[in-house]
Order: C-alpha cells, then sequence, then structure tokens
C-alpha cells in the first residue's frame, strides 16, 4: 500500500497538493450530498490535472496550475505528442485522460443544478459521473508516477476518502465520538465508517474506551464480522467496515441520532410527528 502522505511526491507542491485537495473536496461532497460544490469541484480538479498531464509530456512541469482557454482544444493537442513506449504510462498519458478531461469538465460548465423532469436526480448522476472520472485520473496519475498496479494505484486513492462527521472530534491520534450516551458498539461502527481503510483493533479499543481487548473482541468485533459489517482480520489484529456497515451507520445509527437531537429542541412537533406516522 502506498502512503496517502506520499502520494505523487514527484510533483511539484504547487499541482500535487491542489490535485489532491480538490479530489479531497470532490468526495467529500459527493458523500455528504452536497451535489452543486462537488460539480463545481471537479472543473478545479482538471485544471490540475492537466497541468500534470501537460507537464509529463513536455518534460517540464509548471509550479503552479494553470487554466486552459479551452480545455477541449487543449486536450486534443495532447493527443498529437508523439508517442514514447518509454514513457511510462504513455497511452492514458496522452490518450485516455486527456479525452476524459473535458468530460469531466463539461459536467461542470454546463450541467446546472436547475434540472427538471425525470425519475432519477440528473444532479446525482451528475456528480457520481463527476466523482468515478476523478477517481479514475487520480489512480492513472498514482498509478503512472509510482509505476504501481492498477488495484494498488486504487487502494491509494481510496486512502485519502474520509468521511467527516461533526460527531467524531480528532485529536492527535486519538478520535472520540461526541455523544457519550451512544452505544460502545455503535461508536465503533461509527469510527470505522469515517475511516477508509484498516484500522487497528487496539486504536478502535482506545477511541471507544471499552474495557479490555478480550472482551471487544468478542462482543463487538467478531459478532460484526458474523454479520458483514466489517471485516476482521484477527491474524493482523485490524478491521475495516463493509459496505452493508457503511448502509446502518447512513441508515440507522446517524438518522436516530438525528431524531433524537431534533427531538430535543422539538419535542411538540417530534411527537405530532410519530402520531401521525403511527396513525397511517
Amino acid at each position: 500500500m502506498i502512503d496517502a502522505t506520499l502520494l505523487l511526491k514527484g510533483l511539484p507542491d504547487g499541482l500535487r497538493e491542489p490535485l489532491i485537495k480538490s479530489f479531497q473536496e470532490i468526495a467529500a461532497n459527493y458523500i455528504e450530498r452536497r451535489w452543486e460544490p462537488a460539480e463545481l469541484n471537479g472543473g478545479k480538479f482538471c485544471e490540475v490535472a492537466f497541468t500534470i498531464v501537460d507537464g509529463a509530456l513536455s518534460g517540464s512541469f509548471a509550479v503552479v496550475p494553470s487554466k486552459p482557454r479551452n480545455m477541449v482544444a487543449a486536450c486534443r493537442a495532447l493527443e498529437q505528442v508523439s508517442p514514447n513506449t518509454a514513457r511510462v504510462g504513455d497511452q492514458s498519458l496522452r490518450i485516455m485522460i486527456p479525452r476524459t478531461l473535458p468530460v469531466l469538465y463539461e459536467v461542470r460548465n454546463n450541467r446546472g443544478v436547475g434540472h427538471v423532469g425525470g425519475d432519477v436526480d440528473p444532479n446525482f448522476l451528475d456528480v457520481t459521473a463527476v466523482f468515478g472520472m476523478a477517481s479514475w485520473v487520480l489512480a492513472e496519475l498514482v498509478r503512472i508516477f509510482h509505476d504501481v498496479s492498477t488495484e494498488l494505484a486504487q487502494a491509494a486513492v481510496d486512502a485519502l476518502i474520509e468521511r467527516k462527521h461533526p460527531l467524531i472530534w480528532e485529536v492527535g491520534d486519538m478520535h472520540r465520538v461526541l455523544d457519550p450516551k451512544m452505544e460502545k458498539r455503535d461508536q465503533a461502527l461509527l469510527l470505522l465508517h469515517q475511516r477508509s481503510g484498516w484500522v487497528s483493533d487496539e486504536d478502535l479499543l482506545n477511541w471507544v474506551e471499552y474495557s479490555t481487548i478480550g472482551n471487544f473482541r468478542k462482543a463487538v468485533l467478531r459478532p460484526f464480522h458474523a454479520k458483514r459489517l466489517v471485516e476482521y482480520d484477527e491474524a493482523s489484529k485490524r478491521v475495516r467496515i463493509s459496505p452493508l456497515g457503511v448502509q446502518v451507520v447512513e441508515r440507522e445509527i446517524l438518522k436516530t441520532r438525528a431524531y433524537a437531537s431534533f427531538k430535543d429542541k422539538n419535542p411538540g412537533i417530534a411527537a405530532g410527528v410519530l402520531h401521525f406516522v403511527g396513525s397511517l
């Protein structure tokens, strides 16, 4: 696994940092269902990615990203660069990425957020495309500049994606759920939901302040694993959340807590809602 902090270290900081930051913004907005910002950040990502590809093909990287006057024409010009079989990722740099960036850029420029009609929200489809294309472009750049497999490059890109929760407070290496009344099991799953990769079982134990590691494994991690909410690798003493676990957090834990918070602040309205639902 490539350390996410070392991604694309061969690039100037003025290109590397904006690329990663703009991708993380796209990912965060997509995960948190903020459709319009995700689309707009796709344009910023395109401009940085174009500058990187242009520098890789010309042999000299710009210090900071620049916006081409015409993204489509600029990308077509990259396709005219002579092939070089000695260049790592030559086909991707000259053809595949330059043909992807204009589509990504057009979604940003010419697909407004005011769509109407249809059974599926086009904004969701738009930003899903933006997120998917941006993830692929970044993974390709990682694969090329680190000269690694597609699978390892994608894993490195996944490590950049973290779900941010106002419920979670990070202080140094410690992570705390700011709801002491929440069940320890739910706290553990919520903390894993924020992390994109593996977490050591002892770190998770410390974060939720469970009694002992033996009890934590027996009462929380193994049952979670059996229910396929997490993958618990006991040999390596590490755990990560599964897609099913993500659904449980988003559909049950976070939704339940959001309602509880609303009820505390609006007891009369909440009681009315429950009465109405119960009458259906």
